[in-house]
């Protein structure tokens, strides 16, 4: 009987089963990697604001305390959103007829909200409250980098869940003092800077760490991994 396929059927098939492999995880790489950029997580992206408001001026240059606009990141799931009264506190006195703040003043007048872009921005499916992270150490740049440094707002992290699971996995590796929490400038303790905390040197962060950690009882990795914890 006569051969029904060439000789070289079964190289071609060989490298085409071994190019589809390749072109599969290419593909996966590819994905994995564009979920992780700034393409899908806008980090390092500034947002476009109503108001081009200036961290960088009034946190680095001023020293305003996040506490004055986010007044609930304390006691609250949410950090919240300064009302236009807030800006008028000192808007009323200076700057009074800048054309970039003529939004604030219109905002004022007519009780309507200014609307702002959320720069860090988590799913709806995923459960955050800032009270629990600040009242258990963790600083706020930890989370949303130098903000005093930045001129418009602008996300640090992707906030993923990978990103979330490498410090709840190791949660020492990160918390501070409850009174640096708001520090924008906070650096952790080495051997050059001991760290002073309750009458106790720290040379390092672990030993801190594991330190703060038991002071503000801060739940088990297994509990804070575990899927209900952030998927309610």
């Amino acid at each position: 009987m006569a051969q029904v396929f060439h000789r070289s059927t079964n190289t071609i098939s060989r490298v085409s089963i071994a190019l589809s492999v390749v072109a599969v995880a290419v593909f996966f790489f590819a994905a994995e990697q564009v979920q992780r950029s700034p393409y899908t997580s806008w980090r390092g992206v500034a947002r476009t604001q109503a108001v081009p408001f200036s961290h960088q001026h009034h946190v680095g240059g001023l020293g305003i305390d996040c506490r004055y606009c986010h007044t609930t990141v304390e006691v609250s799931s949410f950090a919240g959103i300064p009302p236009t009264k807030t800006c008028m506190n000192c808007h009323a006195q200076i700057w009074t007829n800048a054309e970039m703040l003529a939004p604030v003043r219109e905002s004022f007048r007519s009780g309507k909200s200014l609307v702002w872009e959320r720069a860090d921005q988590i799913p709806d499916f995923v459960y955050f409250d800032h009270s629990i992270h600040i009242n258990k150490g963790v600083g706020c740049a930890s989370c949303h980098g130098p903000v005093d440094r930045m001129p418009l707002m602008y996300a640090e992290n992707s906030l993923q869940m990978e990103w979330c699971l490498n410090c709840h996995r190791a949660p020492e590796k990160f918390l501070r003092p409850r009174s640096e929490i708001f520090d924008m400038r906070y650096e952790p303790p080495s051997g050059e800077k001991p760290l002073e905390v309750d009458g106790k040197k720290f040379a390092d962060q672990q030993s801190l760490g594991t330190y703060l950690k038991t002071k503000y009882r801060v739940r088990s990795v297994n509990d804070m991994t575990s899927c209900d914890t952030c998927h309610r």
